[in-house]
């Protein structure tokens, strides 16, 4: 270097792409998610002060919400492309795991869990987060579903879960699968007007649907057309959205939490499965129309921040996976809220990092690993950073 030369800044640059993976975490998205969890909490702990519980559900809440952070952390370590290699294998054992509830004893009626050492595995959440994945690998490069035929094998991939997961039953994550679906597909670059084709022929086929539903499921959807206003006594299959509708209006605009109760009436406060079905109107009902407002700007936040994460990843797995994911939380946050106001029936579907549940809590956890690691490794590159930086440096 001559006199009078600056000095070049390129000696900074291995220091400077050695924390370039900073600027790529999407910190909005993970503290959105950490706040959904402790509201989570505050919802589960009101839920069993009105039951009169000890607290058992908040603790082991906790103790699943740490789980699944360490999940997730595991699942940022290897690059998101090693699950995408495992992927087939992954969703056959989960087919293989949804066969096996059918050996367990039902609880409340439904088979949707594997029993080992007094822990409950439900693998219906984990073939949610599956399907993303197996769905992902099978679109990166192809071009036949493109054309109305080669549609077929992602339907019938589809299915699969599906019909295993409604003879549990459990309609509400069995209907989840197929708006996932065709979103990655229209993404993948279906055109518009086969993906209308087959969202006709699936609405066609909701006679055959309704054939293949218990007698409980078809109750719950004929009580969404015999509501009644809330005050009203109601006994049987619509007691459920009644005591849910009931609660909003307790709420009210500020919540019992400011506001204070309405009655000392304790009966009028309990809803069926208030801290993993009906953790919103709970939620409502302490904090108000504001705090049911302020839950559902969180979850956009997060899905929009997912989305994000996806239009900036130049991977064509790493674009469909996330956008998958991104479906999959917003689509189950619909059903949940649209039952509890009465506009969708109860389906028993839970509400994203925020109902109590273990298997949900660590599949979400996964689910929300995977877009961080996809957000951290943005798409390939010819050569590495530190590499074109030892050819500009002997140029």
């Amino acid at each position: 270097m001559g006199w009078g030369q600056r000095p070049t800044a390129t000696y900074n640059r291995p220091a400077m792409e050695r924390f370039k993976w900073i600027q790529r975490l999407p910190c909005l998205a993970i503290l959105t998610a950490v706040l959904l969890m402790l509201a989570g909490w505050l919802g589960i702990a009101r839920a069993e002060s009105l039951a009169g519980s000890s607290g058992h559900f908040l603790r082991a809440q906790i103790v699943w919400s740490v789980l699944s952070l360490l999940a997730a952390g595991l699942v940022v370590v290897p690059s998101y492309r090693v699950f995408g290699r495992h992927s087939y294998l992954l969703f056959v054992l989960v087919l293989v795991a949804l066969t096996l509830v059918y050996w367990f004893p039902p609880i409340n009626g439904a088979r949707r869990w594997i029993r080992i050492a007094g822990v409950g595995l439900q693998p219906s959440e984990l073939a949610k987060v599956v399907f993303v994945l197996a769905l992902a690998r099978y679109l990166m490069y192809r071009e036949n579903f493109r054309r109305l035929t080669g549609l077929l094998i992602p339907l019938a991939v589809s299915m699969a879960p599906i019909v295993l997961i409604l003879r549990e039953p459990d309609l509400g994550t069995a209907i989840v699968f197929l708006p996932v679906l065709l979103t990655m597909l229209a993404i993948a670059g279906a055109r518009r007007r086969d993906l209308a084709l087959v969202a006709g022929a699936g609405i066609c086929l909701l006679p055959l649907l309704w054939t293949q539903m218990s007698a409980e499921q078809r109750s719950r959807v004929t009580a969404l057309f015999s509501q009644t206003p809330p005050g009203t006594t109601v006994r049987g299959d619509g007691y459920h959205l009644a005591q849910a509708k009931q609660m909003l209006v307790l709420g009210g605009f500020s919540g019992s939490y400011f506001q204070g109760e309405i009655t000392a009436d304790r009966s009028v406060y309990q809803v069926p499965e208030g801290s993993t079905d009906s953790v919103f109107v709970i939620l409502v009902e302490r904090y108000g129309l504001r705090g049911g407002g302020l839950l559902l700007l969180l979850y956009f936040l997060l899905v929009w921040r997912i989305l994000v994460v996806a239009e900036r990843t130049r991977e064509p797995f790493g674009r469909l996976v996330a956008s998958g994911i991104a479906t999959l939380l917003a689509v189950q946050v619909v059903i949940n809220t649209g039952m509890m106001v009465g506009l969708l029936p109860i389906t028993g579907l839970s509400l994203p990092l925020v109902s109590y549940g273990g298997s949900g809590l660590v599949a979400n956890g996964i689910a929300l690993g995977l877009v961080v690691n996809i957000a951290l490794r943005p798409g390939y590159e010819v050569a590495a950073e530190p590499f074109r930086y030892q050819v500009e440096k002997a140029v």
